[in-house]
Formats: structure tokens, sequence, C-alpha cells
């Protein structure tokens, strides 16, 4: 059984620890501003923040790797649950990359297609802040 919130509720914000990045809300999505690498170890500290973000009625979240320089199997897991999760709950989910490395995995693992990722957080929320690209 899915769990869900009113549709009024505000999820509450669960911080990153410092090295990984940090969460905000902007244009009524959530965004997980993620940094650094993200292998097996930062993974477990990302997943709680990831979780609350996609727990609210129907979210709305953005992930943003712009600052990631890394990301192993972990982190990819971690971005395909965070994705079901939203979509299980009616809700949408962008991701924001440019690392020419990350595309690479995301090719050869063949979901480059799936998570569909612009390149910088404007493209996820359109030029006026608020609309964003087709649904994924």
């Amino acid at each position: 059984m899915t769990e869900r919130l009113s549709p009024t509720a505000s999820p509450v914000l669960v911080p990153l620890p410092e090295p990984c990045g940090r969460v905000y809300r902007r244009g009524g999505r959530t965004v997980v501003a993620l940094r650094d690498e993200i292998d097996i170890a930062t993974a477990a500290l990302i997943t709680p923040a990831l979780d609350v973000a996609t727990s609210e009625g129907s979210p709305h979240v953005v992930v943003d790797l712009t600052e990631v320089s890394f990301l192993d199997c972990s982190g990819l897991r971690l971005l395909c649950r965070a994705r079901q999760r939203a979509l299980d709950r009616d809700g949408r989910f962008w991701l924001v990359c440019d690392c020419p490395r990350i595309l690479r995995l995301l090719r050869a693992g063949r979901l480059h297609d799936v998570f569909r990722p612009v390149a910088t957080p404007e493209e996820a929320f359109g030029s006026d802040g608020s609309a964003g690209p087709p649904d994924p």
C-alpha cells in the first residue's frame, strides 16, 4: 500500500550531510543538488533526503548532478529508485546532468532515454522558472 499525503501537505526537507549537497524548494519542486562523488558510501547518506523528497502526495523532484564528478552503480540505483518513487506517487522527476562521464554511464546502462537528462537546472524549470520539460 502506497502512503499518500494530502495534496496540501508540504514535505519536510531533510538536509543532506555537508559533503553531499543540499536540498531546497524552488517553483513548487524539491531540488536535491548533489556534489562530488556518489558511490556506495555516499548513496547511503543521500537516500533519506531522496526518500523524503519523493514521499509527498505528488512529488515533483529535480536531482541536480551538475557538481557531481563521479557516479557508480550505487548512484544509478539511487536515481532509479527515486525516479520510480516519484512516478509511483503520480509525481515527476527531472535529472540535471552535463558531465560527459556520467552521461556515458547513463547511455551504457540504457538509462539515458529513461531519465532524459537536461544540462542545466534552468532547463528543468523552463525559462520562467516554473514550467519544466515534457514528462519523462
